[in-house]
């Protein structure tokens, strides 16, 4: 298939699992920990079976790699990186701000990617080669070319309790060189965001392939650039990334380097 076919799929799947979703919002839930910090929902695990089958039927064969289930292998070259609920946290205290998340990648390259936010109707979506939309319409990032001009977005990893110096000192090292930073608790929105220009840089570690592998691809289609802290290739495998507009990537980096 190629990566429209696989973003048109993309999109009707976290449609429909966003609706999933909707029927549990502003309820109250009692979600269940995985760690400390880390939740899950019955609604986590609603939209991911819903997930499941519907690749299993869509895709007879095609991999997936789910955040609760884990990984299914297949015979094809095609795998799918699915996080039924980015934003667990937010969703169990009614917090309008998660995301269902869904990407396709072929030999181990992104294709494609949708970032469904069901509470606002925003659907973000890219193809690779094709750019990436919100609702449909053309976006791309930020002409922002100053940290100190610029919105910046992270978040902290679930085990920050038990070694939250160097997410602190990082965070206090952004706070002091750019405009304002964002702490808001789900990867693929942050991701999406920064593609349509609301925030101008995102940078988190300890990170799963699928917080990022669909914002990765709708940033990448929007123009802006995702690399290793260091600069280095980005690999959805390795749980760390950097991502911005692109004017603004070597200034982030070298803020980086100095941790």
């Amino acid at each position: 298939m190629d990566p429209v076919a696989l973003r048109d799929a993309a999109v009707e799947m976290a449609r429909a699992a966003g609706a999933i979703l909707l029927e549990g919002y502003g309820k109250i839930h009692a979600p269940e920990r995985k760690r400390r910090t880390d939740l899950v929902t019955e609604f986590d695990r609603r939209a991911e079976a819903f997930l499941l089958s519907e690749i299993s039927r869509r895709f007879p064969g095609h991999a997936v790699l789910a955040e609760e289930s884990g990984a299914r292998t297949g015979r094809a070259d095609v795998r799918w990186l699915v996080d039924p609920l980015d934003g667990t946290t937010n969703f169990a205290h009614n917090y309008p701000f998660f995301a269902v998340s869904i990407a396709a990648e072929r030999e181990d390259v992104l294709q494609a990617g949708a970032v469904y936010d069901p509470v606002r109707d925003e659907m973000f979506a890219a193809a690779s080669g094709a750019g990436a939309t919100l609702n449909g319409k053309p976006i791309g990032v930020s002409t922002i070319t100053q940290l100190e001009d610029a919105l910046l977005v992270t978040g902290f990893p679930y085990e920050v309790r038990e070694n939250p110096a160097p997410h602190l000192r990082l965070f206090g090292d952004f706070l002091v060189r750019a405009q304002a930073i964002r702490r808001d608790g789900s990867a693929a929105l942050n991701l999406c965001y920064l593609a349509m220009g609301r925030f101008d840089g995102f940078w988190e570690a300890d990170l799963s392939p699928w917080d990022m592998a669909a914002g990765v691809t709708i940033v990448r289609e929007a123009g802006g650039r995702v690399t290793r802290y260091d600069g280095s290739a980005f690999d959805v495998d390795d749980p760390e990334i950097l991502a911005t507009n692109g004017p603004l990537h070597d200034e982030m980096m070298a803020v980086l380097r100095a941790r």
